[in-house]
């Protein structure tokens, strides 16, 4: 993994607070993860049929006060289906208004986040911090660490599993949770027919849903890019020693 100097950059989030008695067993039983494991935790919304509605970021500030973090157009969308479902719960659940920076080699301070393959935090609303100019670097380093986006690798046609998101946000042991029944039925069954890979990629970046070719016939679609680099949905029989193409440029598996 590339090393990276302490530097912060902004970061686009929106968020949604819970909070009140009933907002631990509440989120317990419609997200996909265990929060009661861990301060902070990665999560879904998940639809019946076990689709992506949200990729969030769980961080438990105090008994029965959540705040959950999810990308900038999501804010709303999380607001209202939690909203929709609480029912009787005794809890609150709005929209709340932060500023996140992920800092690099800042050790223990604000929300630990593995998003880029490398020692980094996400700090709410920090006073005094130098906050640079991103040049590409915080993208850079999420395609190289193989980490899923809403809206590029992940949306709602998109299982979890693909996206590796079944090894990081949910759990199999803590009970059920809308979408959980999908979820476990392909995870006992043991592989999807795709799944997310980093690619070397000659030369410039590749195109946006750009086929990923090999011998003629097309094996899988480009999400992300940066010069040299990108990330794609492919077809699980490819192995890592097939030469593969982009737009006519070699590519292969990392």
């Amino acid at each position: 993994m590339e090393s990276v100097a302490t530097r912060c950059f902004l970061r686009a989030r929106a968020y949604v607070g819970v909070r009140g008695v009933d907002a631990s067993p509440f989120l317990q039983r419609i997200l996909s993860n265990d929060i009661t494991a861990a301060e902070v935790c990665e999560a879904l919304l998940l639809t019946a049929k076990g689709r992506v509605l949200a990729p969030l970021v769980v961080w438990t500030r105090a008994p029965e006060d959540y705040l959950l973090l999810t990308e900038p157009e999501l804010g709303e969308v999380v607001r209202a289906h939690l909203d929709r479902l609480k029912v009787a719960a005794r809890c609150v659940v709005e929209l709340e208004q932060h500023r996140s920076v992920i800092a690099f080699g800042t050790g223990g301070e604000g929300i630990p986040t593995r998003d880029y393959g490398v020692d980094a935090r996400e700090l709410l609303d920090p006073a005094g911090l130098v906050v640079e100019d991103d040049d590409g670097e915080l993208e850079r380093l999420r395609i190289l660490a193989r980490t899923p986006r809403w809206g590029k690798e992940i949306d709602d046609t998109i299982l979890p599993a693909e996206a590796g998101l079944d090894e990081r946000a949910i759990s199999f042991t803590k009970g059920c949770f809308p979408g959980q029944e999908p979820v476990a039925r392909l995870h006992a069954r043991g592989h999807v027919n795709r799944r997310l890979r980093l690619l070397r990629v000659e030369g410039a970046p590749a195109e946006i849903g750009a086929d990923v070719v090999e011998d003629g016939r097309v094996v899988g679609r480009v999400t992300s890019a940066v010069e040299g680099l990108a990330l794609a949905y492919v077809r699980v029989e490819v192995t890592s020693e097939a030469p593969l193409e982009i737009a006519g440029r070699a590519a292969s598996i990392d």
